[in-house]
């Protein structure tokens, strides 16, 4: 009669253990089922991504801009649309946005040439050049048989900025 009691006693110690972790374990895996693997991008994302370099390549900069968010708030892993986001601002002039959109673009892949392109470009305007060749460096790192990425930043960093380039027309006074 001692050993059925023995064997009771036990059970009710551990079975509020198991019941503790077996409810940790069903609720951890619940999310991992949920997600999507990173490299599916929603197609209504990918559409307004199109929309939005179309958008840009016509030079209408606010419709691009609209589509552009509208596909990162579809799907905000859809790196391609922070960096056309990144070109958009580039022609904006607004190259602190860009190198902002360039960072999220690759916090999602750090190996992103496009993204490091244009973070590199945005750079150079704004008169980092040392940081600009930072980012080269990791480009050629990347692209060890050259891309047209590697190629263009090169460009950019041998132009040096544009707008410390620009003078203002010679017959107009200057203001205060």
């Amino acid at each position: 009669m001692l050993k059925p009691r023995r064997e009771l006693e036990i059970l009710m110690r551990l079975s509020p253990l198991v019941l503790v972790f077996g409810l940790a374990a069903s609720s951890l895996a619940v999310p991992v089922i949920g997600q999507k693997p990173d490299d599916q991008i929603s197609p209504r994302s990918i559409e307004f991504q199109k929309k939005g370099e179309a958008a840009l390549a016509a030079g209408k900069l606010m419709e691009a801009d609209d589509a552009l968010e509208t596909a990162l708030a579809v799907d905000p892993r859809n790196r391609a649309a922070f960096v056309d986001m990144a070109h958009v601002a580039m022609r904006q002039k607004l190259f602190g946005q860009a190198i902002r959109l360039t960072n999220k673009a690759l916090q999602l892949e750090p190996t992103d040439r496009d993204a490091l392109a244009v973070q590199g470009s945005a750079m150079v305007e704004l008169g980092a050049a040392a940081r600009a060749k930072e980012v080269l460096a990791k480009l050629q790192k990347i692209c060890a048989t050259g891309c047209p990425q590697l190629a263009e930043l090169n460009a950019a960093i041998s132009r040096g900025p544009t707008l410390a380039q620009a003078k203002p027309p010679a017959g107009t006074p200057k203001k205060n």
